[in-house]
């Protein structure tokens, strides 16, 4: 094993004796054994991530709407006026892309209620603490997902 694995780390390693499971850190969730995956300790950290990220989606909703308002003034030179307008279609895209987002974080805590979380919704194999990081809202292993995508690619939607 490379030296600087976390699992070769005994302060990270032992860290998620101690600690709740929403207190540790990526590096901490990573030296856990195998035989932890998705226990009560890393449910409650991926739980308390998602709802982070959903309330982070949530606050920037509401800060979205007040611009949206606050830039209704009319502006007379037409320039201005298609400036302002791309700025809020642009902010909109982010926010429809972020809607969607937030739509598979609640899709994502409901999995964790469930007990299906962590896990390929194609093989049913674990889809790895460090995809999960990368990407909490995953439902696909890595290799479930390069199939889907592949196939995307080849066959179109």
């Amino acid at each position: 094993m490379p030296q600087n694995d976390p699992k070769n780390d005994p302060t990270l390693a032992n860290a998620w004796k101690t600690k709740a499971g929403r207190d540790l850190t990526d590096a901490e969730l990573m030296a856990m054994p195998e035989s932890e995956y998705m226990s009560e300790q890393q449910l409650d950290f991926f739980r308390a991530c998602l709802k982070k990220q959903k309330d982070d989606l949530l606050a920037n909703a509401g800060e979205t709407t007040e611009h949206l308002r606050e830039d209704t003034s009319i502006v007379p030179d037409p320039a201005d006026r298609a400036t302002i307008e791309e700025e809020h279609a642009l902010e909109l895209r982010t926010r429809d892309r972020e809607r969607k987002l937030l739509k598979k974080i609640t899709q994502s805590l409901s999995r964790i209620e469930s007990g299906d979380y962590g896990y390929c919704d194609e093989t049913g194999e674990p889809i790895g603490l460090g995809r999960l990081l990368a990407r909490p809202t995953a439902t696909l292993s890595l290799e479930a997902q390069q199939r889907r995508e592949l196939k995307q690619k080849l066959f179109g939607d």
